[in-house]
């Protein structure tokens, strides 16, 4: 069966989060309907998307077998959800990350939607269990959490709402496969999930080291940069410490004790304001200046590099 004959991908929000699905998905060759209540918003999208897909084929970034004309055409609009449902086998949601906003649009998808389409949310952070508890389709309703910018960093957190059926863990899994995603499963949900757990714990100690003067926020980052990040771009944690003695087992007899005696010595959680906060800031503010320009250029330059990276992990693997 062609990935067409499985029915469409429906995005619902058009912003920078349901246009980098689409993008995804069409790279796949998957038929993707991007929905919005605003007819203009969509039509703006979709010439971003356009623009996107030319310039990831000029630099020859694009991913899939498909031209850029040929996954632009895969994917159109609609601003009548009710139409847009229709022949979707999948539905993701990235609506702003607002608990009563999502909780609204999902009623309304849970109203038209029929007993076999899934219902994925691309939240960060607010539990399954808080966005569809009330729902008739409680049980085809997971969170697939993508991590910015998505077509670079393929990580997707998969996290089942306590009544999600297996099968829909099982089956959101193989679509994100199918379009050349790294996804995770998470047995349950937790408060973050997992990537911002891991993520918290490196801002929490990296916070705590510059306000209690053991190193300076551009040291912080050089730390992760040039030392951590080297390792942790193509490994994790446990296959790290795995290979840095004679295995993970030995590794833990060897530095258990250390281990412990430095993550006791970690200080409370830190408050995010005040005179630390402007340390940090104003180191950060002196290398990209917090202007919408410089940000940008900056994020076009990580995105280039990630690019970089990526092609070179692939062509590794």
């Amino acid at each position: 069966m062609s990935r067409c004959e499985k029915g469409n991908i429906l995005i619902v929000g058009s912003g920078i989060v349901g246009r980098s699905w689409a993008i995804l998905f069409a790279s796949a060759g998957y038929r993707v309907i991007l929905y919005d209540t605003v007819h203009q918003q969509v039509t703006t999208a979709l010439e971003h998307i356009r623009q996107q897909l030319n310039e990831l084929e000029r630099n020859g970034n694009l991913r899939g077998t498909l031209t850029s004309k040929e996954q632009m055409d895969l994917i159109s609009t609609c601003s009548n959800l009710a139409q847009a449902i229709e022949g979707a086998v999948f539905i993701q949601e990235c609506v702003p990350e607002n608990l009563e906003l999502k909780r609204e649009v999902f009623h309304e998808l849970d109203d038209l939607m029929n007993d076999d389409v899934i219902l994925s949310s691309s939240t960060s952070c607010i539990l399954p269990s808080k966005l569809f508890s009330d729902l008739k389709h409680v049980k085809q309703c997971i969170v697939s959490h993508p991590v910015n910018p998505t077509y670079y960093i393929p990580l997707v957190e998969l996290v089942p709402h306590p009544e999600t059926h297996p099968a829909v863990l099982e089956q959101t899994y193989t679509l994100m496969k199918d379009i050349g995603q790294s996804p995770v499963k998470l047995a349950k949900e937790i408060d973050g999930f997992v990537l911002n757990r891991i993520q918290y714990a490196i801002i929490g100690e990296s916070w705590r080291l510059v306000k209690d003067g053991v190193l300076s926020p551009d040291d912080v980052d050089l730390v992760m940069s040039a030392g951590l990040g080297m390792r942790y771009a193509f490994m994790g944690p446990f296959e790290t410490i795995h290979l840095n003695a004679e295995g993970l087992k030995n590794y833990c007899e060897r530095y258990d004790e250390g281990m412990q005696r430095v993550l006791s010595s970690f200080g409370p959680v830190p408050e995010f304001s005040g005179e630390v906060m402007e340390k940090i800031n104003q180191t950060m503010s002196q290398k990209t200046s917090p202007n919408p320009e410089s940000l940008n250029a900056r994020r076009l330059w990580r995105e280039a590099h990630l690019a970089a990276l990526a092609k070179l992990k692939s062509d590794n693997k």
